[in-house]
């Protein structure tokens, strides 16, 4: 017997489902979800007989997804996070709680960030704006998920699969290296220069940071990237703008064969909001 459709399951069956189907383990599910093991069990099993299939392969010792558990776990999870973030959404709507939050990674677009605030603040039906600043390669996800309603995501590093996006402008990349580095005063380089620099190795993002990794420090943001190269650790290529954010100790090189970056303003597809859309026309008008 094939499995059914999801149309009937609830979403209480679906956090039980996912929580089973992570653990691989009753008990664990179970103290992860707040419940006793029983109850837990029973809905599990009066799932399969609903959708007509098991989901789960049982012996004493070992339990393992079926393969329509499998399609079960994947669809469930994408439903869970479409509910949470309706949820989200649904909240921030409320009457009294009037406001938009932009998504930013930490340390970037300052310059740009500060002009859209400014000038959105000017206007005359704007409504508060709550800035989140998340790790490089993360505002996509906020947005997903009803963290953020907008965000500035740069291409071709951020992700913006099923985003709505206005492009706001592009530019060039830019090395930027300690000021006494010998490649300091070149007028350019290329991406070979830099290419196992002797004491300067690139840096290994944390996170979905959608680009490569180096074998040189760890680093989370922009403003701890330009720490670390100013103290000699590492070097790191950003768009251009990134100069007007630069203190004392670093300088920047012009990167010849760097892909230039775009700046977008990017929002769900589906939003409706007019604040959101006044933030983008905003954007579009700087």
């Amino acid at each position: 017997m094939g499995i059914g459709t999801v149309e009937d399951v609830e979403t209480r069956e679906l956090r039980y489902f996912v929580a089973v189907a992570e653990e691989l383990h009753f008990g664990r599910a179970a103290q992860r979800l707040g419940m006793a093991q029983p109850p837990l069990s029973r809905a599990i099993a009066q799932l399969e007989r609903r959708l007509g299939g098991a989901l789960l392969e049982r012996t004493s010792r070992v339990v393992a997804l079926t393969p329509a558990g499998a399609v079960l776990l994947r669809e469930g999870r994408a439903a869970l996070a479409a509910v949470e973030a309706a949820e989200r959404r649904t909240r921030r709507a409320a009457p009294g709680r009037a406001e938009v939050v932009l998504a930013v990674k930490a340390g970037a677009s300052a310059e740009l960030l500060a002009e859209l605030l400014d000038a959105h603040a000017a206007e005359p039906d704007a409504v508060p704006v709550e800035v989140l600043l998340v790790g490089v390669g993360e505002q996509g996800a906020v947005l997903r998920d009803g963290r953020a309603d907008v965000a500035l995501l740069h291409r071709p590093y951020d992700d913006l699969t099923g985003l709505d996006v206005e492009e706001l402008g592009t530019e060039g990349q830019v090395a930027v290296l300690p000021a006494g580095h010998a490649l300091a005063g070149r007028t350019d380089v290329v991406l070979a220069d830099l290419a196992d620099l002797p004491g300067l190795p690139a840096p290994r993002w944390s996170g979905p940071a959608g680009r490569p990794d180096g074998s040189g420090p760890e680093v989370r943001d922009h403003a701890q990237l330009l720490q670390l190269v100013a103290l000699g650790r590492t070097f790191a290529v950003f768009p251009e703008s990134v100069r007007s954010q630069l203190g004392e100790g670093l300088t920047t090189v012009p990167v010849l064969d760097a892909e230039p970056v775009t700046t977008v303003v990017a929002w769900p597809p589906h939003s409706r909001s007019l604040a959101v859309a006044g933030l983008v026309r905003t954007a579009l008008r700087l």
